[in-house]
């Protein structure tokens, strides 16, 4: 039994000294301001990889354009940074595939792990009017433009596009919303609690932590309800309105990184993933679980940018 023991201990040290000589300073780049969901993924990342990696991971916020600073820096003067790892979204993808981050395409980074699976949701300040989302659509179906909608996306964002596929599901014009652009979910919870806008699209994972009263949840963007602590909200499609979404959520690396830093990251989340503790963490940070890594999530993350951009041209964002 001590021997077993013994064995498994000086595993651990084989794997960690493994993980530690390629990453030196984990860090993690959040690409908006505190508060919002690359925030959230980030410290996923900071939190489930601790056993992993030999220090605590920083995490540095790059606010500018929804990531778009953040995949210009990797693909300029942190190319081949073997301790960065960069957090993005489904809705990172959809730029990408909507040709928003300019001549950067899903092949000038490296995709690297999955954190999760999120999902958008309906949110209204607490003491809202709005008591559940028939009064919110009851107002919308009156005309598109009679409630202030706002997120952390321009049109034709992933949040833009959760906002349209609501008010399309009443046979309206999304075209015709009062859209309010933030730069992040941060802002744009600053602005629902501020009073600028009546209803923000944001999602599930986010609101892990404001479940005080000062916000509230009409509904999830989920195919089925969530499990707790968000078993109390009915989703969208249950209240009779067909707009789900589902958002992933993840890293990348720099596309000169070295494979063997790549694969030490690589390592080290498949470790994680094995450990209940990140599974606690996910569930926490109201993430489902959605475990890849390495060349798995890359091939994955590939056709996830190329089935969005033949939405993208279905809807007429792009040509």
């Amino acid at each position: 039994m001590k021997l077993a023991a013994t064995s498994l201990l000086c595993t651990s040290l084989m794997v960690g000294s493994a993980f530690a000589a390629a990453i030196e300073k984990p860090e993690c780049i959040a690409p908006a301001k505190p508060g919002g969901g690359f925030d959230l993924t980030c410290r996923v990342a900071m939190l489930g990889l601790k056993d992993q990696l030999p220090s605590l991971m920083q995490v540095t916020f790059m606010p500018g354009g929804i990531g778009a600073v953040a995949i210009n820096m990797f693909n300029s003067t942190r190319t081949d940074d073997p301790n960065a790892i960069v957090a993005f979204s489904s809705g990172s993808l959809l730029n990408i595939a909507t040709g928003k981050y300019g001549q950067w395409t899903e092949n000038d980074v490296r995709w690297l792990a999955s954190a999760g699976a999120d999902f958008g949701a309906v949110i209204v300040k607490g003491d809202s009017k709005f008591k559940t989302l028939d009064d919110l659509m009851n107002q919308l179906k009156t005309a598109e433009n009679s409630v202030v909608i706002g997120a952390g996306g321009s049109v034709g964002s992933q949040d833009w596009m959760k906002a349209a596929l609501l008010v399309k599901s009443v046979e309206k014009d999304p075209k015709k919303m009062r859209y309010v652009a933030y730069d992040g979910g941060g802002d744009a919870i600053a602005g629902l609690l501020g009073g600028s806008i009546e209803a923000y699209m944001g999602d599930v994972g986010e609101m892990a932590s404001h479940l005080d009263g000062s916000m509230k949840i009409l509904a999830v963007m989920s195919p089925e309800r969530l499990p707790a602590p968000f078993d109390q909200f009915p989703t969208t499609k249950e209240l009779g309105y067909d707009a789900e979404w589902t958002i992933m959520r993840g890293y990348y690396m720099g596309k000169n990184v070295s494979d063997e830093a790549y694969n030490a990251w690589v390592d080290a989340f498949k470790a994680a993933y094995a450990t209940e503790e990140f599974a606690t963490i996910q569930k926490e940070k109201g993430l489902m679980k959605l475990n890849m890594a390495g060349a798995e999530f890359d091939a994955d993350v590939k056709k996830r940018v190329e089935r969005m951009r033949g939405i993208a041209k279905e809807a007429g964002l792009i040509k």
